[in-house]
């Protein structure tokens, strides 16, 4: 038996409805028509739309025909063949009609086609736009660690964290501070390190640290003789917790 859904794909119900399907497509039609309840209720369905088209669709025949009709009413013995003109324009409408919602379901599946498509569109355009954003500022910062007025200084783990490492990147003259902190200890969701400055024994805050950046921007501060990273509680602390400094590096 043939699968309904090569019946509906290939829109063999609507070339059945009007005769346009070979000996063997129609036998194979009617066959599934009968072996299968769904198939032949959407199958009513569609032949009660074709109908109501068709009488929407049908066409007001010529007063000409009116007065045909007539003298047929007058003359019985020709009854049988006065029908033709309007069945032949009843078939034409039905034609019309069955073209015309053949083309409205095309046009509805290329809308729907289109629509996905300039939403995927839009969804590329978006990253494409993200990507080159992060692009730019990568390469800003490239420039920036690769000025030749850039110091870079290595801050290496104390016993608290005897494998981390982080790398600071000072340029006094544009007074910018990066730090690449990827070597350092992942460290809990309620954890943070926090970078200090040491001016004349003061620590002062320069920012928290995240580990899942390859670049974190840090605050600038001036007259510094050192920096000091330390574990704070999330969001970062006022002061520094120091029993929790894991390294430190003279500027």
């Amino acid at each position: 038996m043939m699968e309904k859904k090569k019946i509906l794909e290939e829109g063999l119900l609507e070339l059945y409805l009007t005769g346009e399907l070979s000996e063997e497509l129609t036998t194979a039609v009617e066959d599934a028509l009968k072996q299968d309840e769904s198939l032949k209720e959407h199958f009513d369905v569609l032949e009660a739309d074709f109908e109501r088209m068709g009488m929407e669709q049908a066409i007001t025949p010529p007063l000409i025909v009116k007065e045909r009709i007539k003298n047929v009413i007058r003359q019985p013995e020709i009854k049988k063949t006065s029908w033709l003109p309007l069945s032949i324009a009843a078939g034409f409408a039905l034609v019309f009609g069955l073209s015309t919602f053949w083309l409205y379901v095309k046009w509805q599946d290329a809308e729907s086609d289109l629509n996905t498509l300039q939403l995927q569109t839009s969804q590329l355009q978006q990253q494409v736009d993200e990507l080159e954003s992060e692009f730019r500022l990568t390469a800003n910062r490239l420039e920036n660690i690769n000025n030749p007025d850039v110091v870079p200084l290595v801050l290496y783990g104390n016993q608290k964290a005897p494998n981390g490492k982080a790398i600071a990147f000072i340029n006094h003259k544009s007074q910018l501070v990066f730090v690449n902190p990827k070597g350092l200890p992942v460290l809990p969701k309620d954890k943070t390190y926090q970078m200090w400055s040491d001016v004349n024994g003061e620590m002062i805050n320069m920012g928290v640290v995240p580990t899942d950046k390859e670049l974190v921007t840090l605050k600038y501060i001036e007259n510094a003789e050192s920096l000091n990273l330390t574990v704070e509680p999330a969001g970062g602390s006022e002061h520094p917790t120091v029993e929790e400094l894991i390294s430190n590096v003279i500027i």
